[in-house]
């Protein structure tokens, strides 16, 4: 298995996973979509719950064939790449929750949006943070040494979250963002100002892109059967830990909790072990090459979803009525409802991949 086959493989997964997220982010409606395709309302997990960390997942993946180049880099210039990178994702993220810098008024007013109520974390934003802590750690720690890490950041983070809070709405991680931004700048989804990405979660996070960087190492060198068979059973030791450890510290995508991280990571390791063995020694090998555009645009493809569907929310039809709304009542509610919301969900991600699949025949790829 050479290094192109083995890009491939890491192609496809973060492929696979830009396709789920914008299938999950735009249903047709809410209100009428699987329950697989929706993330759990609190403690527990779906398959939608797997979406956000394999990103991360694949971020580290992506760091293990880019640290060997860097090696030969000074300290200076590494720090300025990765802190221009982070600071250039950060921002993305910070204005696509503001676009369009506008919004409605409950009176059907169209008014400014004040920098007050902009919500300053998210997804990107996370990917930013974690990506800027994630690089020095792999920069000066060995393999080992890096598990070793990771256990003490989840460990101190079930530390801090069980002694300083609680597991429901009054959890340490809400109280410092609140202390760090006024309660304007958190997410209000939950009913309350609560960010699900917010800082003090970014910690345990950060290991889901060291945990993909371990794999990326892994993937580096040699895989024979023996190699792929010990990653697949690693990810169903660490499915197993995260599920003994639910017991005392409940798997939460919203609280990104450690049970959490050893679930998903594990779930990556299957999910590539899986890949892999297809593409490579499966008698009748997979090429997955739908997932090729997806994979190599991969921050530019999830950002136009993000885009064009904002951009479709705020377009209105009628007072009461947006145009995002508008396509779906007439294009597809003549379907069962739940079915009618995935169709849509599908034709939208359909969309996104012609784009991809248009830059990739034009070998145009965006990078920060």
């Amino acid at each position: 298995m050479n290094n192109t086959q083995r890009f491939k493989a890491l192609d496809v997964l973060r492929g696979m996973t830009v396709c789920f997220m914008i299938i999950v982010n735009t249903p047709g409606n809410y209100g009428t979509t699987f329950s697989f395709l929706l993330h759990a309302s609190w403690h527990g997990f779906t398959p939608t719950d797997l979406v956000f960390p394999s990103f991360l997942f694949a971020v580290g993946n992506a760091l293990a064939f880019v640290m060997p180049k860097w090696q030969t880099w000074t300290d200076r210039q590494v720090y300025l790449k990765v802190v221009k990178r982070a600071g250039i994702i950060f921002l993305l993220g910070y204005l696509m929750y503001w676009f369009p810098f506008m919004k409605w008024s409950t009176d059907g007013e169209l008014i400014s949006f004040p920098f007050s109520q902009t919500r300053v974390f998210g997804v990107l934003q996370r990917i930013a943070l974690c990506y800027l802590f994630a690089v020095p750690l792999i920069r000066y720690f060995n393999t080992k040494q890096l598990v070793w890490v990771s256990s003490v950041m989840l460990l101190s983070y079930w530390l801090m979250t069980a002694l300083l809070g609680d597991y429901e709405k009054d959890n340490f991680g809400a109280a410092v963002d609140s202390w760090l931004l006024s309660d304007g700048h958190l997410y209000h989804g939950y009913g309350y100002p609560f960010d699900p990405e917010g800082l003090l979660s970014t910690l345990p996070a950060i290991v889901n892109v060291i945990g993909g960087y371990l794999a990326g190492w892994y993937l580096r060198q040699k895989v024979d059967y023996e190699k792929l068979s010990k990653m697949l059973l690693l990810g169903c030791l660490l499915v197993v830990v995260a599920l003994v450890w639910d017991v005392t510290f409940p798997i939460n995508k919203s609280l990104w909790t450690s049970s959490f991280v050893l679930l998903t990571v594990g779930l990556d390791l299957i999910l590539l072990s899986c890949i892999i063995y297809l593409m490579e020694f499966s008698k009748r090998r997979v090429s997955f090459r739908f997932f090729d555009p997806f994979g190599k645009n991969p921050l530019f493809i999830y950002l136009l979803s993000e885009y064009l569907a904002i951009t479709l929310h705020f377009i209105r039809v009628s007072e009461n009525q947006s145009l995002f709304s508008y396509i779906f009542q007439h294009g597809f509610a003549w379907m069962s409802p739940y079915l009618g919301s995935l169709t849509f969900a599908l034709t939208f991600a359909a969309i996104c991949w012609s784009v991809a699949k248009w830059m990739d025949s034009r070998k145009i790829y965006i990078k920060v």
